[in-house]
């Protein structure tokens, strides 16, 4: 016998064999870049093969890139990253910190889109590596009858490594379905004021709590070779904006913050200055206190959690530097989930008033 919850939803007009129909609802559709199911090697390696298969990410020739990639890189890399990973994970949960994460930020969006929307909107995250994947979140929101997608990259600064290939793989999922969804995605959002102001709060926070005020705030940005820039890619100036949106608000000089690119991968040249070099640098020079922030990601990873907390600050210690801060990224505080909804809300309307 079939309860309330699974009783067909066919509107009473239809012939009885007509396939069931849900009440039309809009889903909003959260995307993030990733996470490995855990840091054993095959976990690993699935993971990086997916996400440097991405030619998003790798614009190599295939031909030339995936021999080097399945059969030098993946033999050994699987290894140092899972290494890396275990030193962040979250045990408790038996995931990244990414994952963790990224379900705090969707309950909590969920709640203050349903005190605007009720139960008109169907809030869900996806990964663009790993899992849940894009198209299972598709899937599923289709299936409780969104006939509409609001999809979300959560990158602040527009780059094609990061919110093209994330559109890529929600485009790629709306192609499987035989009823597609009216479908919007969200523009960058590095210079909404909302987003800058809540920024500005956690440095201004950060700032208060600290036993000494920093020297200078290192605004460090995830780093794309230095050709995407000259070939179109917007990501360098939206990074420079970022910084001096900031700094505006903040009230500071030129001298109190300085923009750097982490995560450099290969042996072409990035964006420049390189992180890992700059806090050296400024440890050299005489900054011995700094502060470091990571406007690009919105949520801690390994390149935040691990990266800059661990080698980075090493590279300033061993320079001479005496003090680290590392700020943490906006993750699912209320100033940064507001940031975020109030994006949402705008990307509705037309769709939802």
């Amino acid at each position: 016998m079939l309860d309330a919850d699974t009783m067909p939803e066919t509107p009473s007009h239809l012939p009885p064999e007509h396939p069931q129909v849900k009440p039309e609802k809009v889903g909003v559709l959260l995307a993030n870049l990733g996470t490995p199911d855990g840091y054993d090697y095959w976990s690993m390696r699935r993971y990086l093969s997916e996400f440097l298969s991405d030619q998003r990410v790798i614009d190599y020739p295939r031909w030339k890139w995936q021999p080097l990639l399945q059969l030098i890189i993946l033999t050994k890399r699987p290894f140092t990253s899972g290494a890396a990973y275990k030193t962040i994970w979250n045990e408790d949960e038996g995931e990244s910190p990414l994952l963790t994460i990224t379900k705090a930020q969707t309950e909590k969006m969920k709640k203050v889109l349903a005190e605007r929307y009720g139960d008109n909107v169907v809030v869900d995250f996806c990964m663009r590596y790993g899992n849940p994947s894009t198209k299972s979140k598709v899937q599923s929101l289709v299936d409780q009858g969104c006939r509409k997608i609001l999809f979300f990259p959560l990158y602040p600064q527009y780059a094609g490594a990061t919110s093209a290939t994330a559109n890529d793989a929600f485009f790629k999922a709306l192609q499987g379905q035989r009823w597609q969804p009216s479908s919007r995605t969200v523009p960058p959002y590095f210079d909404r004021p909302s987003y800058i102001d809540a920024l500005a709060k956690s440095v201004e926070q950060a700032y208060a709590a600290a036993e000494k005020k920093p020297d200078i705030l290192v605004c460090s940005y995830h780093g794309v070779p230095k050709r995407y820039l000259t070939q179109g890619d917007p990501y360098h100036c939206h990074c420079q904006k970022t910084t001096r949106l900031l700094k505006e608000r903040l009230g500071w000089a030129d001298t109190e913050i300085k923009t750097t690119f982490q995560s450099r991968f290969g042996v072409e040249e990035w964006l420049q200055p390189y992180t890992v070099e700059e806090v050296a640098r400024l440890a050299e020079s005489g900054k011995k206190n700094i502060a470091v922030i990571a406007p690009a990601f919105s949520s801690d990873c390994i390149e935040t959690l691990e990266e800059i907390n661990e080698e980075i600050k090493e590279s300033f210690e061993e320079a001479g530097g005496e003090d680290f801060l590392y700020i943490p990224c906006l993750n699912d505080s209320d100033a940064h989930i507001g940031a975020l909804a109030e994006t949402i809300k705008e990307n509705l309307l037309g769709w939802l008033d």
